[in-house]
């Protein structure tokens, strides 16, 4: 029977769309004068109009039935689309697009033919949680004006113009990761950009291999404002793709802004914005209510179009807390607070208002966890500490490490590109090389590695580079090395074994037991170079000293380069003894491989060297100028 009525239903509605085409939605005429509409038309006969008349009631019940249906799609995508932990549906390959409406949920048609609701105001239960979450309940107005005025934008300075600026104290960690990726469009994936920019169909950049790629030293010369506005809106995508688990991306949007910001007559897009946003202050969950509206989309493509044309609104003053914003609802609120230790602390840390470990983990590898490790830490009695659960495209480095207060394990040391976000006590910069081979293991690394690895699974120290005796003894059997009895005595007599201390032995140990003696002393020698970028406005000396009319120097972003030498050994006079001197440099503007090595440039020490050294071991720097800032 209700096969029967499906196909009675299936029937009428083609007889209907044949009948009127398209059907009236609204059926208030009477049906005497529909059925007379048409003049100068014979009167049809009782059993056609009898006919027609069945016909249309068949078509009015379908379209009745259809609509409800219709009604209860859109209420189960609204409940599920809810920025919590409730995961979207996967079409993630032209699947429909889902964007939440505050137009009592209707589906309208998007380009593409992909299914499409408009956007949605947070609930007041929303709202309140969200900033409470960023902010926490006692956040001082301070705190909340810098994460106001603080948009995404790229320097106006020639020589900085790849990189973000940063005007504000507190979202240097958002602005960090964006740059962060952003790089890795601008370095080596410009090929693609162009080609995107010119066959805007192939939006989406597929993975490309990571090995073996260089970059010329004079790739920001020719940066143009497209390339730049591509990277940043495929770096945004990315960012936000991956906090989806990449399924869905969460956009947040100002509802005063409008859908399509334009210039007007006498003003400039960005003073339409400005104008707008005048008066604007978050100060409570309230207030995000009030502005704020949420998409989600499904589909890459469409995502990078929408965010594309929201470039300005990111640029504005709430760009930073917009897209923070979106990346913790792309999230979802359950899940952030469940990869945290502590959800009871607030994401922006108190007094100064820093990006949290927890933002800056979240941007980099789409999880809210707060340490930096791989994988989890065992406490015992069933707690355990979350870190870094897979590799990821761009890494991380803190100064923290330095002083042994945390340990950042290989997935954020060694990740895909050869860039990596800074972390000090303070604020976040970024550090990047032009060759991925930057990263590539020689012999004595690997080795290194390999042991190293082995040596801080047995570390219950939290990073502090110790290990017990009976760790000790397990690193010997997985990594395969006969120590002496004179030098394990040595090595355990104190009860606890210190890294640098075995590996030094290492360094002394014929390779035939395990170890890696060199009698050439040229084995894991390297030199390369690095980038420092920081955003934030800094006296530029080097070209801006005080001039004889008492000027202030030039204000704008800093980028270094900087030379880099590894030898295999701590002890510097032993290296520069068994290194030959060489008439050439030994190193070309974008190597990062193996070679014979001249002596090193005089090393000179700015806390940026204790955070490449983390990575590289012993590694030697020098530049030209002002030291490298990373605060």
């Amino acid at each position: 029977m209700a096969d029967r009525e499906e196909e009675d239903l299936q029937m009428a509605i083609r007889m209907s769309m044949q009948q009127h085409s398209p059907p009236e939605p609204k059926r208030s005429k009477p049906r005497d004068a529909v059925a007379g509409a048409v003049s100068g038309l014979p009167e049809e006969s009782p059993e056609a109009k009898s006919r027609r008349m069945q016909r249309e009631l068949m078509a009015a019940a379908a379209e009745k039935r259809m609509m409800a249906m219709a009604a209860t799609s859109t209420a189960t995508v609204n409940k599920s689309d809810l920025p919590t932990a409730t995961a979207a549906g996967k079409g993630g390959k032209g699947g429909g697009d889902v964007v939440m409406t505050e137009e009592k949920g209707k589906a309208v048609r998007s380009e593409g033919g992909s299914e499409r609701l408009m956007s949605k105001e947070l609930s007041a239960e929303e709202a309140n949680e969200l900033f409470a979450l960023v902010f926490g309940s006692e956040v001082s107005k301070g705190i909340l004006a810098q994460w106001c005025n603080q948009g995404i934008r790229f320097s106006s300075d020639p020589e900085t113009s790849m990189g973000l600026v940063q005007h504000e104290g507190g979202p240097c960690g958002v602005l960090a990761a964006i740059q962060a990726f952003a790089l890795k469009y601008i370095l080596f994936f410009r090929n693609e950009l162009k080609d995107a920019l010119f066959m805007p169909q192939n939006r989406v950049l597929r993975g490309s291999s990571s090995k073996s790629q260089s970059v010329p030293s004079n790739v920001f010369s020719s940066l143009t404002e497209d390339l730049k506005v591509s990277a940043l809106v495929r770096s945004m995508s990315e960012i936000l793709f991956m906090c989806g688990n990449n399924e869905r991306a969460v956009v947040a949007t100002l509802s005063i802004l409008g859908s399509d910001i334009q210039h007007s007559e006498n003003l400039s897009r960005d003073e339409v914005i400005a104008k707008a946003l005048e008066g604007l202050s978050i100060e409570s969950g309230l207030d995000l209510q009030k502005v704020l509206r949420i998409e989600t989309y499904t589909s890459q493509a469409t995502a990078l179009k929408r965010l594309e044309a929201m470039i300005p609104s990111f640029q504005s003053r709430m760009g930073a807390l917009l897209f923070l914003i979106s990346a913790l609802l792309s999230r979802g609120l359950d899940l952030v607070q469940a990869d945290r230790d502590d959800p009871s602390l607030p994401l922006v840390t108190a007094p100064f208002g820093h990006a949290s470990q927890e933002i800056v983990n979240l941007l980099l590898c789409g999880q809210a966890v707060p340490n930096v490790f791989d994988g989890r830490m065992d406490l015992g009695g069933g707690m355990f500490l979350k870190g870094i659960s897979q590799c990821v495209e761009v890494g991380f480095l803190t100064l923290l490490e330095s002083l042994n207060f945390c340990k950042v394990g290989q997935y954020l040391k060694c990740p895909k590109w050869p860039i990596w976000v800074v972390g000090s006590e303070s604020h976040y910069t970024v550090l990047f090389a032009l060759d991925t081979s930057v990263q590539n293991e020689n012999e004595l690394e690997e080795r290194e590695s390999q042991i190293r690895k082995a040596f801080d699974a047995q570390d219950q120290s939290g990073g502090g580079g110790f290990i017990s005796v009976e760790g000790f003894h397990q690193v010997l059997r997985e990594t395969n090395i006969k120590l002496p009895q004179e030098k394990l005595e040595h090595l355990c007599g104190t009860g606890f074994i210190v890294w640098s201390e075995f590996w030094q032995v290492i360094l002394d140990l014929d390779k035939s037991l395990g170890g890696l003696k060199d009698s050439s002393g040229l084995m894991g020698k390297k030199v390369f170079y690095l980038y420092h970028f920081n955003g934030i406005a800094k006296s530029d000396l080097n070209g801006g000293q005080l001039n004889f009319r008492g000027e202030t120097p030039l204000q704008r972003p800093r980028l270094t380069k900087l030379r880099v030498s590894v030898p295999p050994r701590w002890t510097p006079e032993e290296y520069m003894a068994d290194v030959p001197v060489s008439s050439s440099s030994g190193a070309t503007e974008s190597s990062g491989k193996d070679t014979e090595v001249s002596k090193p440039e005089p090393s000179q020490h700015a806390p940026l060297v204790d955070c490449i050294r983390t990575r590289w071991p012993r590694a030697v720097c020098s530049w030209s100028g002002d030291p490298p800032s990373i605060v």
